[in-house]
């Protein structure tokens, strides 16, 4: 049977659970466990598929088309697995399923509650990836404790402490003890209120990791100890760290996974098997080169809108062992005449996925600059469509082209909308979305990139290639290298004798991990470093590009 780990928040949100949850299951599948983890969301929304990214970030798409929370990114990078529409589960889809089934008359008549009819769904959901022959479920539960809409989660979770055996279920709860600058000292009050919150709803922690600025000195986790009733060796410091992908190893010194086996009654001996991990944070940390790559996008003032984009920059910096410096530049604001100012310093340029109008005239001008620059493109869904825009705009000669998304009314609508989107009315997961297979043409960067025939890739998009312009547009030289067997939609365009140009309508920074970095990432890096390269050559210095 599984084993179940809930990982709770107190004191104040975005205080890392997700990557404490991840680092937990990356430490124990190190040691030979199976292990997954679960995102449980309070709001009310279905799924994230309808939130702007200034209320929850970046909406990160699974390969089974689920629209989810940014931390089953984390997930999955840190796991090297997939995970799927079981591993993200809110208060809209628990309430939505219970409602349901009152319609279907389920319930036979009875009066329809929290207790024990929403709990009993949450502990449904709870359990489910239990019977999938993992050895041990990670659960998140989102939001801070005392948090209204998280109290139904709070009490599935003091249920199922009562129904498992004690050993089968463990709480992890992450907390803040804050550091007076004025006093100089922590603080463990709001520790020790977060706990007491909890065991007033009947949910006592076995294991508390405390996320501090300063080393927690032995006193301050004896202290955190008694009042919260649990051992000292079971208060766990969680320093602030340079990258996420340290926590792994911070997490381990702490001995946070044989904590957790202990209590779980599993025989605990040697050290978690990191080799791959160390190696790939040795270059992280140690990177011989540096390159720059502009960011181009509408939300740059909001890191977790582009998130998956900048880790898989990180994992494709440290396979070409360089750090990639990404230069944040608002769309919303490049011209004509600023443009070459913007972005003539830099190494390479990736236009970044999105929607609507704003900031698209500066996307398409940045585009221009790249292929008319030989400055290595990568164009990502929306980035991908602005290219073919600009193309048939400043190659075909069609001045008007565009995407109907934009202009519903343009007399060239070179980017469409799907056929099968026209009579889409509603917009929760309506879209195009999850893995579908591309074929690559022979001889294209597509395919030298990926070094197969056939990809599966995730998308999340409703406009597209308008296969009326292929013909002129592919004799212009734009060629459309990558295709959907089943519908014909263009998937990927490169330009070929341009350095690096290419532009793809799904996602592939959502299947880039630690441990497999993605091929297109990592290819564009090594073009951003040749670049630099050249760059240098023409300034008349040797040594190799911004040694580091």
């Amino acid at each position: 049977m599984a084993k179940y780990i809930f990982v709770t928040g107190g004191v104040t949100s975005s205080l890392g659970k997700g990557i404490i949850s991840a680092s937990l299951a990356k430490l124990l599948q190190a040691r030979g466990f199976t292990a997954t983890i679960q995102k449980f969301d309070p709001y009310i929304n279905v799924d994230p598929g309808t939130l702007n990214p200034y209320e929850h970030g970046e909406c990160y798409v699974t390969d089974d088309g689920a629209e989810t929370d940014l931390d089953l990114g984390h997930y999955e990078r840190f796991l090297n697995i997939s995970t799927s529409q079981a591993n993200n589960v809110t208060t809209g889809r628990i309430y939505q399923t219970v409602i349901n089934k009152e319609r279907e008359g389920a319930y036979l008549g009875k009066t329809v509650q929290v207790v024990p009819h929403i709990t009993d769904e949450i502990k449904r959901r709870m359990k489910l990836l239990g019977g999938e022959g993992y050895d041990i479920v990670i659960t998140e539960i989102g939001g801070t404790v005392g948090d209204i809409e998280s109290l139904p989660f709070i009490e599935a979770v003091r249920q199922l402490q009562w129904e498992l055996p004690d050993q089968d279920c463990l709480v992890v709860h992450l907390t803040l003890v804050p550091y007076l600058k004025a006093a100089k000292e922590l603080k463990t009050k709001p520790t020790q209120h977060s706990v007491k919150l909890m065991s007033e709803n009947g949910v006592n922690p076995d294991i508390i990791v405390c996320r501090t600025e300063h080393p927690l000195s032995a006193e301050i986790r004896r202290k955190i100890a008694q009042f919260c009733n649990v051992k000292t060796e079971a208060v766990i410091e969680a320093a602030d760290a340079s990258s996420i992908y340290e926590v792994p190893l911070i997490m381990m010194r702490e001995g946070l996974d044989r904590i957790c086996l202990e209590k779980m009654g599993i025989a605990v001996s040697g050290e978690p098997e990191l080799h791959a991990w160390k190696s790939f944070l040795e270059k992280l940390r140690h990177p011989r080169h540096k390159v720059s790559v502009g960011l181009i996008g509408k939300y740059i003032e909001l890191q977790d809108a582009y998130k998956s984009i900048l880790e898989a920059f990180v994992h494709a910096g440290a396979v070409n062992e360089c750090r990639v410096e990404v230069v944040n530049i608002h769309s919303e604001f490049i011209t004509d005449g600023n443009v070459d100012e913007k972005l003539s310093g830099l190494d390479a340029l990736l236009v970044a996925p999105g929607f609507g109008l704003r900031g698209i005239e500066g996307k398409i001008t940045a585009v221009r600059y790249a292929r008319e620059n030989g400055l290595p493109f990568f164009g990502i869904c929306l980035g991908m469509q602005m290219a073919v825009i600009e193309f048939a705009r400043n190659v075909l000669g069609i001045a008007d082209a565009h995407s109907t998304e934009m202009d519903p009314d343009t007399p060239h609508p070179v980017i469409n909308l799907m056929e099968e989107q026209k009579h889409v009315s509603g917009k929760g997961g309506t879209m195009r979305l999850g893995a579908y297979e591309c074929m690559l043409a022979a001889g294209s960067l597509a395919r030298s990139v990926y070094g197969a025939d056939t990809v599966s890739e995730r998308h999340r998009h409703r406009w597209e290639f308008n296969n009326d312009y292929l013909s002129a547009i592919e004799r212009a030289g734009l060629m459309a290298s990558g295709k959907n067997p089943a519908t014909g939609l263009v998937e990927i365009v490169e330009l070929p004798g341009h350095p690096f140009f290419i532009g793809v309508q799904f996602h592939p920074e959502l299947k880039s991990t630690v441990e497999s970095p993605h091929p297109i990432f990592v290819r564009f890096i090594g073009a951003a470093l040749e670049n630099a390269e050249r760059r240098s050559a023409a300034r008349g210095v040797h040594a190799r590009p911004q040694m580091i």
